[in-house]
């Protein structure tokens, strides 16, 4: 299949089913009041079509080329190339879906008259939506350069991680930012637009890639594809279930136009889930030893198949972005001072029982949670299989550590912490200290390391991105004790104490930056000390026990200075929810920093308990040696080291003498 044949393929599928589904849901419509026009009605969700596809092109390419393709041959740089082209693209369909997006939303007549150009000027930098588009335009922008520019493995690394962040603002528009579930919404369709970039992307790259590899490499590229589609239509599916509960909210709602769209997009997304399915057990294999191209031409069939269905979903997801939901699902006219302040009506009275059924889903960690299981837990297997062991209680202690990371962030501690302070710091500690304890005991570099296959064509595949990840000049710097030590305690003062604690509370992405952040240095500190997994430098096991009491030290400082704060932290916030129940803000601060001091400091006398038993254990394997050693030689060393002392007593006798 020509690739202009595969590009036509997907957009005439995507057009023609935007097309249907708006006339059907009503989502171009003339307006009744300040309608903006045909051009702008229908311009807008073509625009945005556009994004999408090029987008996806452009993600998807890159992230093909960094796991299925090696640096510096010629479909490296092809896909290097697409993502350029894709990105091109990207940035002028941005830059066109804002300009229409401010025409629509203030009916303003186009003009070349500075007061037009003023108006446009204020959108794009005070308002949300124009803030979020100019951003994806300069992104774009950025982008298109970029992708022109590099070739190497590290530069393409970044410019990839770039490209994922370019299609974060894009989740912030629609209807996400309307509804009572706005940070799952958000969240939801961030992810799913991520997933989808990477799935139908990477099919864009392979019809591409189609005319520049031989039949080996076409099957090798086709099989890592598989696995990055397989866990893209995971992504895909499941934050598409969790947008679309905040969407419709009813299943009798379905029956409305705005659900009869969503079913469109579900049964095509099931069917390109089938068709990769297909191809992944069947046909994939066939490529490499079928001499009568058979298997070759029913194979990119079902390609030419799956990007009609790819277009057909992309098509109804812009589509379903115009139609209105159908049940009103803001939130109330007059709403109450916690709906105000985080979106959502004040939680009941946390009561011992609440501690365990309270659930407010993260859908971020939950996937990562998720992904993180799977992953570990087939890691194990392989090794299973083959025959070697590992040992039971790093697998139990990971999945314990994962347990409790999706009960912090998914739990009571996340529904709570926004109207609790007590609460939020339950939740520092056990994302900092508690977590990362179990987690590090699980050694993932280790396991991965050993179960993911080592690929020798010059590809970098799961394990190669690891290892190269850990023996960076920055993985070395991060590591290091002293950093680590510096970052975990630093943070603790400076998260509290500047206006970082304000901004996760007032947005959900720093919201989510506090938990990574948290996580992330406790991580890195319990790994420098007492860590299985591979580091450059550990410090000797005096000046690690040196280090646990200075953290001790400082850590119990915190807690105290929190305890003898005589004003609210974030008091517009923690002052202003209107809680009639739980203990007054400022006594529940206190009781925070009580946590900090008291339960912080468990597991920072657990990791001192164990560096002092690997540090006993180190002398007795010294010892050991020691002992073998002087086995093996019959004490020469010994015996030695006796007659050397031996002749200096018979110089000191002579020199008497």
């Amino acid at each position: 299949m020509p690739p202009i044949a595969g590009l036509a393929i997907l957009v005439i599928a995507a057009v023609a089913a935007m097309v249907g589904a708006l006339l059907y849901g009503g989502g171009a419509a003339p307006l009744l009041i300040a309608d903006p026009g045909p051009v702008v009605r229908w311009g807008l969700p073509t625009a945005t079509l556009a994004v999408n596809l090029s987008a996806a092109g452009m993600v998807g390419s890159l992230v093909l080329a960094l796991f299925a393709l090696r640096a510096g041959t010629r479909p490296f740089d092809t896909a290097l190339d697409v993502a350029s082209a894709a990105a091109a693209i990207f940035t002028v369909a941005s830059a066109t879906v804002a300009f229409l997006t401010f025409v629509n939303i203030f009916n303003a007549t186009p003009s070349a008259g500075a007061e037009f150009g003023q108006q446009l000027g204020r959108f794009l930098v005070d308002t949300d939506v124009g803030r979020a588009w100019a951003l994806t335009t300069i992104a774009g922008a950025g982008l298109t350069v970029l992708t022109f520019a590099v070739r190497g493995w590290t530069p393409t690394l970044f410019v990839t991680a770039l490209a994922v962040a370019s299609l974060v603002p894009m989740a912030t528009q629609g209807h996400a930012g309307d509804e009572a579930g706005h940070n799952t919404a958000v969240v939801s369709l961030a992810l799913h637009i991520i997933g989808a970039a990477v799935w139908l992307g990477g099919v864009l790259l392979l019809v591409a890639l189609r005319p520049r590899l031989d039949r080996d490499e076409l099957a090798d590229v086709l099989g890592r594809y598989s696995s990055i589609a397989l866990a893209a239509f995971v992504v895909v599916a499941l934050s598409g279930v969790a947008r679309a509960v905040v969407g419709v909210v009813a299943w009798q709602n379905l029956l409305s136009p705005y659900g009869a769209i969503l079913g469109v997009k579900v049964v095509a997304l099931l069917a390109i889930g089938a068709l990769g399915a297909a191809y992944r057990v069947r046909l994939i294999a066939r490529i490499r030893t079928d001499a009568t191209g058979s298997g070759a031409r029913r194979f990119w069939g079902l390609i030419a198949l799956e990007l009609a269905f790819m277009g057909i979903a992309s098509g109804a997801a812009v589509a379903l972005a115009r139609t209105p939901p159908p049940v009103d699902t803001k939130l109330p006219a007059v709403p109450s001072p916690a709906e105000v302040l985080t979106g959502a009506p004040l939680p009941p009275e946390l009561t011992p029982l609440r501690w365990l059924t309270s659930w407010d889903i993260d859908v971020l960690w939950a996937f990562a949670v998720g992904f993180g299981v799977f992953f570990y837990l087939a890691g194990v297997w392989r090794l299973h299989r083959r025959g070697d062991r590992w040992p039971i209680y790093r697998t139990v202690l990971w999945l314990a550590g994962l347990a409790l990371l999706f009960w912090v962030t998914s739990g009571s501690v996340n529904a709570y912490q926004d109207y609790l302070f007590s609460m939020h710091m339950v939740g520092h500690m056990l994302l900092s200290m508690a977590i990362p304890m179990m987690l590090v005991f699980g050694a993932p570099v280790t396991l991965a390391s050993r179960a993911i296959a080592k690929r020798s064509d010059g590809t970098r595949g799961g394990r190669e991105w690891i290892l190269w990840g850990v023996h960076t000049p920055f993985a070395r710097v991060i590591t290091h004790p002293l950093f680590a030590a510096a970052m975990f305690i630093g943070s603790l003062w400076a998260f509290y104490y500047t206006d970082l604690f304000r901004w996760t509370l007032y947005d959900h992405l720093g919201h989510e930056w506090m938990v990574a952040h948290f996580l992330i240095s406790g991580y890195l500190f319990v790994q420098s000390l007492v860590g299985i997994d591979p580091v450059p430098y550990r410090l000797p096991y005096p000046f690690r026990l040196l280090t646990l009491i200075g953290v001790m030290a400082m850590h119990a400082f915190f807690g105290i200075s929190i305890m003898m704060s005589t004003g609210l932290f974030v008091a517009e916030w923690f002052g202003s929810m209107g809680r009639t129940w739980g203990e007054p803000p400022l006594v529940d601060q206190y009781a925070g920093g009580g946590i900090a001091w008291s339960i912080g400091e468990i597991p920072t006398l657990i990791l001192a308990i164990t560096v002092a038993i690997q540090w006993s254990r180190s002398d007795d394997r010294a010892q050991r040696r020691s002992d073998s050693q002087a086995d093996r030689t019959g004490d020469a060393e010994l015996e030695e080291y006796n007659a050397r002392l031996q002749a200096l007593a018979d110089r000191d006798t002579r020199a008497r003498r």
